[in-house]
C-alpha cells in the first residue's frame, strides 16, 4: 500500500505542479512563465518526487511508464493495475484541487482551458490527429529509453531523477503546441474529467493509446540496445 500511496501522491504533484503552472501562471499578464516555464514545471515535478518517493515505488507517476517498465522487464505484471489506478486517482485529486483554486478567479472557465490535451480543434496550434499521434508515440518512446537507461545498473548512481526530469522538460518544449503534451494517460484523464470538456473527453483515447504504444516501442528499443543485466 505504501507503493500505491507513493504513486498517488507523486502523480498528484505532477498534475498539480505541471498543469497548475499552465493554468495559473503561464498566461499571467507580463510576468507569465510561458511554454518554457510550463515545460520546466513538469520536469521539476518528476525530478522532485522521484527523489522524494522513488525509493518507495520506483517513481513512475504515469501509466505508460509503468507499462513500459513492465515491457522492459523491470516491473511485475501483477502490480500494473493497482499502480495505474493509483496514478489516475492521484491525478484526478490534483485536478480537482487545481479547479478549486482556479475557479476563484472571476471569469474562469475550465472547459476552455485547464491544460487540456487534444488534436485538431483541441490542439493549441491546430495540429492534426496524425501529428498528435506521431508526436505522442515518438516522445513517449524516447522518454522510456531515457528512463530505462538512466535507471540501469551501469548508469551513474543517484542521477536518474535529474535525467528523467530534464527529459520530460524537453518533451514539453517540443510538443506543447502540438497536443499540450501528454505522454501520460493519467495526466490527460485527470484534467479532462474534472474540466468536463466534451471534446477533451472524446479525444482522450489518443492520450492512452499513443503513450502506451510509445512506451512499448521504447522498451523494445532499449532491450535491443541495452544489456540483459540492465
Amino acid at each position: 500500500m505504501k507503493k500505491y500511496g507513493a504513486e498517488f501522491f507523486g502523480t498528484f504533484w505532477l498534475v498539480f505542479g505541471g498543469c497548475g503552472s499552465a493554468v495559473l501562471a503561464a498566461g499571467f499578464p507580463e510576468l507569465g512563465i510561458g511554454f518554457a516555464g510550463v515545460a520546466l514545471a513538469f520536469g521539476l515535478t518528476v525530478l522532485t518526487m522521484a527523489f522524494a518517493v522513488g525509493h518507495i515505488s520506483g517513481g513512475h507517476f504515469n501509466p505508460a511508464v509503468s507499462i513500459g517498465l513492465w515491457a522492459g522487464g523491470r516491473f511485475p505484471a501483477g502490480q500494473l493495475l493497482p499502480y495505474i489506478i493509483s496514478q489516475v486517482l492521484g491525478g484526478i485529486a490534483a485536478a480537482a484541487v487545481l479547479w478549486v483554486i482556479a475557479s476563484g478567479k472571476v471569469g474562469f472557465d475550465s472547459t476552455q482551458g485547464f491544460a487540456l490535451n487534444g488534436y485538431d480543434a483541441g490542439s493549441p496550434g491546430g495540429y492534426s490527429l496524425t501529428s498528435a499521434l506521431v508526436a505522442e508515440i515518438v516522445l513517449t518512446a524516447f522518454f522510456l529509453i531515457v528512463i530505462l537507461g538512466a535507471t540501469s545498473k551501469r548508469a551513474p548512481a543517484g542521477f536518474a531523477p535529474i535525467a528523467i526530469g530534464l527529459a520530460l522538460t524537453l518533451i514539453h518544449l517540443i510538443s506543447i503546441p502540438v497536443t499540450n503534451t501528454s505522454v501520460n494517460p493519467a495526466r490527460s484523464t485527470a484534467v479532462a474529467v474534472v474540466a468536463g470538456n466534451a471534446l477533451a473527453i472524446k479525444q482522450l483515447w489518443l492520450f492512452w493509446v499513443a503513450p502506451i504504444i510509445g512506451a512499448l516501442l521504447g522498451a523494445g528499443v532499449y532491450r535491443f540496445i541495452g544489456n540483459s543485466d540492465d
